[in-house]
């Protein structure tokens, strides 16, 4: 750090990143981010997700992260929960099926078939 103004800026992201994990949104997205998740790329899956959301300048749905939820083959998995709708989970969610994920559910409102895991 050389300047205040470079700690500003850390701390306003700092403060984004932890506003975008908790309080009332109106939809919440979970990744699975256990070892086996983390191996199978969720990692980049959840920096896809909260780019696709910052494109689109979404500001009221929370990401956050969980463990393994035993399902290691789908991984990455991640679930979309939405107010008043039975949650969905997504498989083998890479880069490019997350921001389709942003556009086609929260966004659009619809599920993506071919990407839900039951």
């Amino acid at each position: 750090m050389k300047s205040l103004a470079e700690l500003r800026e850390i701390r306003d992201q700092v403060k984004k990143d932890l506003d975008m994990r908790s309080g009332a949104h109106r939809a919440k997205i979970i990744v699975c981010m256990g070892t086996c998740g983390i191996a199978a790329g969720a990692r980049d899956t959840m920096t896809a997700l909260v780019a696709a959301l910052d494109e689109n300048g979404i500001v009221d749905v929370a990401v956050s992260a969980a463990g393994c939820p035993g399902f290691c083959e789908q991984e990455p998995l991640v679930e979309v929960q939405m107010a008043d709708v039975a949650s969905v989970r997504y498989g083998h969610v890479d880069a490019a099926a997350a921001k389709r994920i942003v556009v086609e559910h929260i966004i659009g409102g619809n599920q993506v078939a071919d990407l839900v895991f039951a």
